[in-house]
């Protein structure tokens, strides 16, 4: 097991008000593995993944345990931890406009990754990082090292993210929405890249998405989170082929299509995040909703990996 993140939870208190962004996620991941982890805006996708090194602000209240090649990562210090995000661990942001900083130069702020995570500076720093954009598809590499983020296209941009993430040769890459801000020709290209260099230099990955084509396209796990918890998981072709959680069919119905029948929006909203209920937090939207779903849900697992917290998904077929 590459990762193994058991009951996290990150809470914020606002004015009195406690805000329950992640509730009790558990997440694994094994060497090679594709997670995809979708839902719905404000599902605590992000908030999730950001926790396991650091990266949420300080504000934010995280507990639980998120074991990565032996060491858990919430139990770090902060030097420690250091070393681990960015090097063993990476992520490639959404918006690499903002990711990026606007005021320094791209061979800037890749010569970072390699001084702190790999102690390569100089000509060996210059030669890594012109490499490393070739790898990633961005022509004459050794121009753009002394350009601005805002010279470089979105999916130039994006391509810097990547390679940044890859320079510290980590074992694991979280990329969070990494082709919203991209046009969808532009998408494909970059998801494909990915996938080539992740068979190549034999990383494992986590995406974060809200578009399931995404999801099909490059994971070969998934989890399905909604309202701070994770819902229904397990292989991705088993999930997509027979969803068994309420609202994990009712993502795959709301989901465009070429053909067939029109997508189907999913009725009412989330519950706050202030006042999320005991049992099922899907049960005010669910056309199957019971009185057995006000009470605490049990997870229940099955042969083939799946696991799924529902009344209606307790069965092994």
């Amino acid at each position: 097991m590459l990762l193994d993140v058991r009951r996290l939870q990150v809470r914020f208190h606002q004015r009195g008000r406690v805000i329950h962004a992640v509730n009790g996620v558990d997440l694994q991941l094994q060497e090679g593995d594709v997670l995809a982890v979708v839902g719905e805006s404000g599902a605590g996708k992000s908030q999730a993944l950001l926790a396991l090194t650091g990266l949420v602000p300080r504000s934010a209240k995280v507990s639980g345990q998120a074991w990565f090649e032996g060491e858990e990562l919430l139990a770090l210090p902060e030097a420690r931890r250091r070393h681990v995000r960015g090097g063993r661990i990476a992520y490639v942001f959404q918006d690499a406009m903002s990711a990026l900083n606007p005021y320094l130069r791209i061979g800037t702020q890749l010569g970072e990754v390699l001084a702190l995570h790999r102690g390569l500076t100089g000509t060996r720093a210059r030669d890594a990082m012109i490499d490393m954009l070739d790898r990633v598809r961005i022509p004459d590499p050794g121009a753009r090292l002394a350009q601005y983020p805002h010279q470089l296209s979105g999916g130039q941009r994006q391509r810097v993210m990547l390679a940044m993430a890859l320079l510290g040769q980590p074992r694991l890459i979280i990329a969070d929405e990494p082709t919203t801000a991209l046009d969808v020709t532009v998408q494909r290209k970059v998801l494909d890249l990915l996938a080539e260099l992740r068979r190549e230099l034999k990383f494992s990955l986590i995406i974060v998405t809200h578009d399931l084509g995404v999801a099909k396209h490059v994971a070969n796990r998934i989890a399905v989170m909604y309202a701070g918890r994770v819902v229904e998981s397990g292989p991705l072709q088993a999930v997509f082929e027979d969803p068994r959680h309420p609202y994990t069919r009712a993502l795959l119905a709301a989901a465009p299509r070429l053909h067939g029948p029109p997508p189907s929006p999913i009725p009412g909203q989330p519950p706050r995040l202030d006042h999320v209920p005991e049992g099922c937090a899907f049960a005010a939207r669910c056309p199957q909703v019971r009185n057995a779903c006000q009470q605490a849900i049990a997870e229940h697992e099955f042969a083939d990996g799946r696991r799924v917290a529902c009344i209606h998904g307790a069965r092994d077929d």
